[in-house]
C-alpha cells in the first residue's frame, strides 16, 4: 500500500512539473511560440478587456479566414483604398500578431519586421504605424462564437503583409 501511494505521489509531482514547464514561457528560448503574446510588451493592450477570464481560442494557428469581417477580398480592397504605396520603398514582411476579444475589438499587438530573406530588419516606422492603424481597426474583424450556444470568444489572429518596393503584394492568411 505504501509503495502504491509513493508511486501515485511521484507521478502526481511529475505530471504537475511537466504541466508547469509546458506553460512557462519566461525561461524558454522560443518565446514567440504560436499564440503567445507577452501582455507586458504588447501594443494597444489597454483599450480592450478580454472576456471569459482571458481564455483565448484558436491559439495554434489563428482564426484564419473566419476572422475577416465580410471576407479577405473586402479587407484587401479597403487596404488598397487607404494605403498610400507611393510614400514608401521598403521591401520585406510586416507581421502583426494580436488578439480579438469577444466584442470583435483587436488589440494586444506584437509586431515582427523582416526583410524578404526572413531576417529581422526594421521597416519604415510610418509604414509600420499606418498598417498597424489599419489592422487594429475593429471593423475588419468578426465576432466568433461557439457553435453550441452562440457565445462569443476571444481569439488569436495574425496578419502578414509581404511588401515589395513599398507595395503590398500579398496578405497572409
Amino acid at each position: 500500500m505504501l509503495i502504491a501511494l509513493s508511486v501515485f505521489l511521484a507521478y502526481g509531482y511529475y505530471a504537475y512539473s511537466a504541466y508547469k514547464e509546458a506553460f512557462d514561457t519566461e525561461n524558454k528560448p522560443y518565446k514567440r511560440i504560436i499564440g503567445y503574446i507577452d501582455q507586458d510588451k504588447a501594443l494597444l493592450n489597454t483599450e480592450y478587456k478580454l472576456c471569459d477570464k482571458g481564455f483565448i481560442q484558436r491559439t495554434y494557428n489563428g482564426a484564419g479566414l473566419d476572422a475577416y469581417a465580410i471576407n479577405k477580398k473586402e479587407f484587401r480592397d479597403q487596404l488598397n483604398t487607404t494605403f498610400k504605396t507611393t510614400d514608401y520603398n521598403d521591401s520585406g514582411y510586416l507581421n502583426y500578431r494580436f488578439l480579438v476579444n469577444c466584442e470583435g475589438n483587436a488589440g494586444w499587438f506584437e509586431i515582427i519586421e523582416m526583410n524578404l530573406d526572413l531576417e529581422e530588419q526594421k521597416l519604415n516606422p510610418k509604414l509600420v504605424n499606418q498598417l498597424l492603424e489599419f489592422t487594429s481597426n475593429s471593423k475588419h474583424w468578426n465576432i466568433l462564437t461557439y457553435t453550441q450556444d452562440n457565445t462569443p470568444y476571444n481569439y488569436y489572429m495574425y496578419v502578414s503583409y509581404r511588401i515589395e518596393n513599398g507595395k503590398i503584394t500579398e496578405i497572409i492568411p
